[in-house]
């Protein structure tokens, strides 16, 4: 019985392993913190960066599982949803900008101008489409 239960613990841990790393090489495929790092001009700190990312990957999946409660009050999370969006967000245009879905569906519709728009459009349909999420969700 215990060698099942030690098989299962190696194949989970194997598991976890594997979309942690496929995760985190999808996010450094995408440039999303070399593109932090570069905008900010902050790229001699690319290894905290890169630290705080995988720290952040480690304590999130732990908070998931054990479902430990974290005292940090109404200020804390203000500041998890922020920077969670943000981060989201990021990885979603950088996401975009990979496939190039922008120039390709502004080409497809020919538009010719007010793309800044169609972008702040697209922003903010996320931004409601999560309120309202969020809102009728419980």
């Amino acid at each position: 019985m215990w060698i099942r239960q030690v098989f299962l613990g190696i194949l989970g841990l194997s598991s976890g392993f594997a979309v942690a790393g496929g995760m985190f090489a999808f996010l450094i495929a995408l440039g999303v913190v070399s593109r932090f790092a570069g905008k900010t001009h902050t790229a001699k700190y690319i290894l905290y960066y890169e630290d705080a990312a995988a720290i952040g990957g480690i304590l999130g999946n732990l908070v998931s599982i054990y479902e430990f409660p974290v005292p940090v009050g109404m200020v804390g999370v203000v500041s998890f949803g922020l920077f969670s969006g943000i981060f989201t967000g990021a990885w979603a245009m950088a996401l975009t900008e990979i496939v190039d879905v922008v120039p390709i569906f502004s080409r497809r519709l020919r538009l010719k101008t007010g793309l800044a728009w169609l972008i702040l459009a697209m922003a903010l349909g996320r931004t409601f489409g999560g309120l309202i999420y969020f809102y009728y969700r419980f």
